[in-house]
């Protein structure tokens, strides 16, 4: 099974939490594919020396995963359904669902607005 990694999955690992290292780690050693939608990279990338994260970004286990037009168009249907406006959650939400795969984030509150199927892990 994949993961999906938000933006506060990502701050997290930048401060090296100890909890989402382990949880990549496992994920790593079970070859198992790590999905980071393109928002999210962009809201966390701040300066090239974010070592950790661009270590993460160059592992073969990660898929970063655009937002082409298929996808932005399910996303505004997402947004319309959950009554928000964030649409770099509604495409974490959406590439989750999709996946099949468990979110890692620091928000559960801001994604639980997108519907009870997604399977949230918090760090």
């Amino acid at each position: 099974m994949s993961v999906t990694l938000d933006t506060g999955a990502l701050l997290a690992l930048e401060r090296g939490d100890k909890r989402l290292l382990a949880l990549l780690d496992r994920v790593s050693h079970k070859q198992q594919p790590v999905l980071i939608p393109a928002g999210v990279v962009a809201r966390a990338w701040r300066d090239p020396r974010q070592a950790r994260l661009a270590r993460l970004l160059r592992s073969p286990d990660v898929e970063v995963v655009s937002l082409d037009a298929t996808a932005a168009r399910a996303v505004g249907v997402l947004l319309g359904r959950s009554g928000t406006t964030d649409t770099v959650s509604a495409h974490v939400a959406l590439v989750a669902l999709g996946a099949g795969s468990p979110v890692v984030t620091s928000d559960p509150d801001d994604l639980r607005r997108f519907g009870p199927l997604l399977q949230l892990h918090v760090v």
